[in-house]
């Protein structure tokens, strides 16, 4: 099998493994088990949680100490066990644990699965930038495919959705055993520093202004991140209480009609090296939190009826909103770091978005559904997600008054192998 092949299906099944609970399990603790915000907010807040300190820690071991490719491996099959126990829990405070493990197995892959396309890509003299767009956008199919047996299973109000992505886990775990090594860099001297010594030096990337504020904005809008996939598909499913939409498409199929958002990323993934090279990364983080505001003004618009369009038009929007933020961000880092650090980045990257960031809009969220649109009759939608696109608004507006870059046409040429 082509190394391109082999870092196509590490990539489907990184993510598929992820989709088959990630979009739903909203649904499964809202209107399956019957939980308030703040507590499905607090058992969201785990993937940041683990996205904190997981990732810097991995990729520090990963620079350091075991390969990418092993040290990956155990994390899934780690991951996949502890998913196998979900089932067995039937009260919030005991699946916050049981899902803060899982993340803290399953968020450091994210990263670390980048640093291993990366390294396999550059070992064969390929050009990062051009040939991993294309096989990330398989990570999405995976995560769209995933979408649909959870849905058509009948899997999304209930806890198969995370037995299937436990089985998907072990095999991507044994899997991973069998990838080119991705080796360390342990060459060391004497005269490093303590920062050095212990495979902290990553973090004087804040030393860097521009660096700096790249990371601060990245945890602001990844505040905005996880949001829909929070409450998306609860969103949707909850338009069953209104007798006119009950028996809706959008109802009945609520995790297939949220995939258009994953469908939609796969074609702008492919768009990434275009815009990169042509508009640089200030634009192109601008074109995301633009389309962020018009993810949830649109969701908060829409309705399974007349507004379908605008639900649907939301849904396209998002692959925008995601993959010029998500994967431009983890290019940028790349591109703008020394290789004897960049697992160590890519992680610090990770902690910022999915860490800090979404663990301050996954709490603040579920305490701001409870106490200002939350009534006796339900949840109030079109609040929510118009509080959401303001929110994305201003973050939008400061990030172009302060953060200054300078594109130079050239700066995302080719990567080659360090």
């Amino acid at each position: 099998m082509h190394i391109k092949q082999r870092l196509i299906l590490l990539n489907f099944l990184q993510f598929f493994i992820w989709g088959c609970w990630l979009i739903t399990i909203g649904t499964y603790c809202f209107n399956s088990k019957g939980w308030t915000g703040a507590q499905f907010g607090a058992i969201f807040s785990t993937l940041a949680i683990a996205s904190i300190f997981m990732p810097p820690i991995t990729g520090i071991i990963a620079d350091k100490w075991i390969n990418t490719e092993k040290l990956y491996g155990i994390l899934q099959i780690l991951y996949g066990l502890v998913l196998l126990y979900v089932p067995l829990v039937n009260d919030p405070d005991t699946l916050y644990y049981v899902i803060l493990l899982a993340m803290i197995c399953y968020m450091p892959t994210i990263s670390l699965s980048n640093s291993i396309s990366y390294s396999i890509l550059k070992g064969k003299n390929l050009d990062v930038v051009k040939d991993y767009p294309p096989i990330r956008v398989w990570g999405t199919i995976g995560f769209i495919v995933a979408m649909w047996i959870t849905n058509l299973s009948g899997s999304k109000a209930n806890a198969n959705q995370f037995l299937i992505g436990a089985a998907g886990a072990i095999i991507l775990g044994i899997y991973s055993f069998t990838l080119p090594a991705c080796k360390p860099q342990k060459v060391i001297s004497k005269e490093a520093s303590i920062l050095e010594q212990l495979g902290l030096n990553a973090f004087k990337l804040f030393g860097t202004f521009k660096l700096a504020l790249f990371f601060i904005f990245a945890m602001f809008l990844g505040a905005a991140l996880q949001l829909t996939n929070m409450y998306g598909d609860s969103f949707l499913d909850d338009f069953k209480k209104i007798p006119q939409y009950a028996n809706s498409v959008v109802v009945n199929y609520s995790t297939i009609v949220m995939s258009i958002s994953q469908m939609s990323e796969t074609l702008f993934i492919l768009t990434i090296p275009f815009f990169l090279k042509r508009f640089g990364i200030k634009k192109v983080m601008l074109f995301s939190m633009i389309a962020w505001v018009l993810r949830f003004g649109l969701f908060a618009y829409g309705d399974p009826d007349s507004r379908l369009w605008m639900i649907i038009l939301s849904c396209i929007v998002y692959g925008l909103a995601f993959d010029f933020f998500n994967i431009s961000g983890s290019l940028f880092i790349e591109t703008a770091t020394d290789s004897k650090i960049r697992s160590s980045a890519q992680g610090l990257f990770m902690m910022m978005t999915n860490g800090f960031g979404a663990f301050i809009g996954s709490k603040i969220s579920g305490f701001a559904i409870d106490r200002y649109f939350t009534t006796t009759t339900g949840k109030d939608w079109h609040g929510i997600w118009l509080s959401f696109a303001v929110y994305a608004l201003i973050v939008t507006v400061l990030f172009a008054i302060f953060f200054r870059h300078k594109h130079e046409p050239g700066s995302f040429t080719a990567l080659k192998h360090d």
